[in-house]
């Protein structure tokens, strides 16, 4: 008979988000920042009932049959799920949730802090304080770019280029948007629709916000990357959807005034020719880290372990029993 709790919990949790789960199930917690080792991760599963998961754990056809029969439900911890092999879960019946909607304002305002610090050089400078060097100022002193009036497009208009798009009346900024499928009139509120060229031909500015998938790695290749108009700037908040490799070329030839990137698809490791780049604004995947919306994650993800456990239905499922 399984004497293990029956929640795993791969990684610590926002304040209060375990305690508000072991009030109500037993659970094990990998009491770390640190992702959990995959020999242990796989021995850890092993008759559980829930997993609370992030975006470093696979979760794949082997850590299913390691859990074995009992295993109702993966709880990611993330609004992604490019690590959850999506069609063995399905295939055993197991449900998966993820936790959208909870960080999409604060990811959309770390898109724009990051729009902000790259068209106006902020890392340049504060690199240049910090360092000690003389400076004075002149009227060529880091010019950046203008935002106010400078049309945005967004590339993936789900809730958190929505959100991005919105922020963008306080600009005057025309909104462009792609998705597959142009959005209802009430959810594109102005925003115009067109296909990814002709997107990519007339953003100055662009933010990235579509999820990764097979269809969208790499999606913003070195060809695609040279579709914008010179000078343009890109602001990539999912890792694996923008080359980062060609990225850091167009920054290197000058065809991109500066770029800056949230979340890596190698991660924890960047690339060292994008490093380089003065013009990068580099963030280590900081979208959702305020403390309400990595608390409202948390516990988005244990209402989905609540709910399945009690025999109730995910409450956001990206695969249903």
């Amino acid at each position: 008979m399984n004497e293990l709790p029956p929640v795993l919990v791969t990684r610590r949790l926002a304040p209060g988000v375990v305690e508000r789960l072991t009030a109500n199930l037993p659970a094990t917690v990998h009491d770390s920042d640190q992702p959990m080792d995959r020999a242990d991760l796989l021995a850890a599963v092993r008759g559980r009932r829930a997993l609370i998961t992030t975006l470093d754990d696979r979760v794949d056809a082997e850590l299913l049959d390691a859990a074995g029969p009992d295993l109702a439900v993966v709880a990611n911890h993330a609004v992604g799920h490019h690590n959850i092999d999506l069609a063995a879960c399905a295939e055993r019946g197991i449900p998966v949730t993820n936790t959208p909607g909870v960080l999409t304002a604060a990811t959309a305002d770390m898109a724009w802090a990051l729009l902000l610090a790259a068209t106006r050089r902020l890392g340049e400078g504060e690199r240049l304080l910090r360092s000690g060097e003389p400076w004075a100022w002149t009227p060529n002193f880091l010019l950046g770019v203008e935002l106010t009036g400078t049309p945005l497009g967004v590339l993936g208009m789900g809730r958190i280029g929505q959100a991005v798009a919105r922020r963008a009346r306080g600009f005057d900024m025309p909104v462009r948007y792609h998705n597959r499928n142009p959005l209802a009139p009430e959810q594109a509120d102005g925003a115009e629709w067109l296909p990814l060229e002709q997107l990519l031909s007339t953003s100055p500015v662009l933010v990235v916000t579509c999820p990764l998938s097979a269809e969208t790695r790499h999606l913003l290749d070195a060809r695609r990357l040279a579709l914008l108009p010179p000078g343009a700037v890109v602001v990539s908040m999912t890792a694996g959807v923008v080359d980062e490799e060609a990225l850091a070329a167009a920054l290197a030839s000058g065809a991109l005034f500066a770029a800056a990137v949230d979340n890596f698809e190698h991660e924890p490791a960047v690339p060292p020719a994008l490093l380089a780049q003065e013009r990068a604004v580099l963030a280590p995947h900081l979208g959702s880290a305020t403390v309400r919306t990595r608390q409202a994650m948390g516990d988005l993800a244990v209402d989905n372990v609540l709910a399945v456990l009690a025999g109730k239905d995910p409450i956001t499922p990206v695969v249903r029993r």
